[in-house]
């Protein structure tokens, strides 16, 4: 029988190999930022080093022209558990790689690579997903509609934080743009003549602004003004915001979303504007697998770190949780930047390339390969995952 710490060892052997060309992934991708839906360049990077590796590569998966999805036989044959490994690799607007994507997705291929090094010792498919517009549009959740997960047992992505935790709090999430529509007229000689569509998206960041002391525990709701008008001398007649509105689970959101909608409303009937409230992206809160998550922080402390536990204040939101509702699923966290260090911001970007970075990409690979491995090695831990997964 295949002794598992060989294994484990040649898996780790493998990731510092080819050090040099994950590493070069993920300075690439930050030297070549791409927002949500436009990962042209960084969708090519990764699909040609996992073909490279000898997966069998499709490039545009269902809708997504960014999605990958790359598929390796083990050499034992395919009757086994299919496990994905996952990347994400959409940047910021403006920041640029703020919230570590790029050493995201060099670590998934990273994983990818040494799994493909083992595929003779297994039995099963190892499965490589590169997962486009997680900041905004869930991918994930386009890709799980589509077809894209089906058939997959287990999915793994880590994710660079300021702390490490296996286990993870997402909150759920939904993209919302709001539109006020309004009538232009002089701003000088006739202004009683426009209805001021500015004005209704003033009445609604300042209804949010008094409403956030009565949010609930772990609610956020945030947004920006992308269209404020188009010159001072012109009643604005039509206005446009992007928001953000997050809860701890589903049920305190559709309460957040309901009361937003209400505000929305109240702003326009307060200003005499019509307006329109576009939903879309949604990501659901997290459902940790306890199995998996056992496996990975094994494998984390067998490598010398210290796991942890989340702090719920500090957290965000991402599609990794629609995919944790379809089937077992984790997200951990390893800490590359100092507690505190707020994400989405330029000190992340710099510190995902930075050799700190660089080493906690090279070992979230090195662990997504050792914890897909267990799985292979242990058919039985996939049975109990599902159990777990599909208990009440």
């Amino acid at each position: 029988m295949t002794d598992p710490t060989d294994i484990k060892t040649r898996i780790a052997a493998t990731i510092e190999a080819e050090r040099g060309s994950i590493l070069a992934i993920a300075h690439d991708l930050y030297a070549n930022p791409e927002i949500a839906f436009q990962e042209v360049h960084a969708a090519a990077l990764v699909a040609d080093a996992v073909e490279a590796a000898g997966y069998v590569v499709e490039r545009g998966v269902g809708s997504l022209p960014t999605a990958v999805r790359g598929t390796l036989v083990g050499g034992l044959g395919p009757d086994g558990p299919t496990i994905a490994v996952l990347a994400e690799y959409d940047a910021l607007p403006g920041v640029g790689h703020g919230c570590g994507h790029d050493m995201m997705a060099a670590s998934g291929v990273g994983a990818a690579i040494a799994l493909a090094a083992i595929r003779d010792e297994l039995a099963g498919r190892m499965v490589f997903l590169g997962t486009p517009a997680e900041e905004a549009g869930s991918g994930k959740a386009i890709m799980l509609d589509e077809g894209a997960f089906d058939g997959v047992d287990a999915a793994l992505l880590f994710h660079p934080s300021d702390r490490t935790h296996t286990r993870v709090i997402l909150l759920a999430s939904e993209d919302v743009e709001v539109v006020f529509t309004g009538r232009e007229s002089h701003a000088a000689s006739d202004p009683w003549l426009g209805r001021n569509a500015l004005d209704a998206l003033i009445t609604l960041f300042s209804s949010v602004g008094l409403w956030r002391q009565q949010l609930p525990p772990g609610a956020r709701v945030h947004g920006i003004i992308t269209h404020g008008g188009d010159a001072p001398n012109i009643i604005p007649g039509r206005t446009r915001a992007q928001w953000m509105i997050r809860a701890r689970d589903q049920a305190t959101y559709e309460l957040v979303k309901t009361r937003f909608e209400a505000l929305v409303r109240a702003a326009a009937l307060a200003t005499d504007c019509e307006a329109e409230v576009r939903f879309s992206g949604l990501s659901t809160a997290m459902r940790n697998n306890e199995v998996l998550a056992r496996l990975w922080s094994a494998n984390l402390v067998a490598a010398g770190w210290t796991d942890g536990e989340p702090v719920p204040e500090l957290a965000g939101s991402s599609d990794m949780g629609n995919v944790s509702l379809v089937l077992p699923t984790i997200h951990p966290c390893l800490a590359m930047v100092p507690e505190g260090t707020p994400f989405h911001s330029a000190e992340v970007r710099e510190a995902s390339v930075s050799p700190e970075g660089d080493e906690v990409t090279l070992l979230a690979a090195r662990l997504v390969a050792q914890t897909a491995w267990d799985l292979f090695h242990d058919p039985t831990l996939v049975a109990v995952a599902w159990a777990e997964h599909r208990a009440p």
